[in-house]
C-alpha cells in the first residue's frame, strides 16, 4: 500500500515538473491553439542553411506551442520550391521534412512555379503528391491569411 501511494505521488510529481518545464506551452496556455502559414520562396544558401533554419523555425515553434494546438501550412513557391527539390538527395532536409509532416504539417507546393520551371513533382521533388500543389503560391498566402492563419517569414 505504502510503495503503490509513493509510486502515485512519484508519477504526480514527475507530471507537474514536466507540466511547468521551460518551453512547455501547456504550463498557463499562454500561447492556445494556432494556425499558421510559414512563406518560403528564398534559395537555401550555401549548404541548404536557409532551408534547415526554416524548418527548424518551425519545429521550434511546434514544440513551444505543442503538436496538438497548431496547425502548420509551409507554403513553398520559387525559389523556396528547391526546399523539396534538394531534400531529394539531402538526408538531413529529408528527416526535416517527415519529421514535420508527422506534426500537423504540411507542405504546399505552387503549380505556377512547377509549370514554370518545367519541374515534375514526383520525380524532381521530395513526397510532394496532387493534394499538396495549390494553383498559385502567393494566392495561397491571402487565401490563409484570411482564413486565419498568421503569415510567419523565417
Amino acid at each position: 500500500m505504502y510503495a503503490r501511494r509513493l509510486i502515485g505521488l512519484a508519477a504526480a510529481v514527475l507530471a507537474a515538473l514536466a507540466a511547468f518545464s521551460p518551453g512547455s506551452a501547456s504550463a498557463d496556455g499562454r500561447y492556445g491553439k494556432q494556425k499558421v502559414v510559414y512563406h518560403i520562396n528564398y534559395t537555401g544558401a550555401e549548404g541548404d542553411k536557409a532551408y534547415i533554419r526554416a524548418l527548424r523555425n518551425v519545429q521550434n515553434h511546434i514544440t513551444a506551442v505543442g503538436r496538438d494546438n497548431i496547425e502548420v501550412k509551409i507554403v513553398l513557391h520559387g525559389d523556396g520550391v528547391d526546399l523539396l527539390k534538394v531534400a531529394m538527395t539531402n538526408d538531413k532536409l529529408q528527416a526535416e521534412v517527415t519529421s514535420l509532416k508527422t506534426q500537423n504539417t504540411s507542405f504546399a507546393v505552387c503549380n505556377n512555379t512547377l509549370t514554370g520551371r518545367k519541374i515534375d513533382p514526383g520525380k524532381d521533388l521530395f513526397e510532394v503528391f496532387k493534394e499538396d500543389i495549390v494553383p498559385s503560391g502567393v494566392a495561397e498566402l491571402s487565401y490563409l491569411q484570411g482564413r486565419g492563419y498568421t503569415y510567419i517569414k523565417p
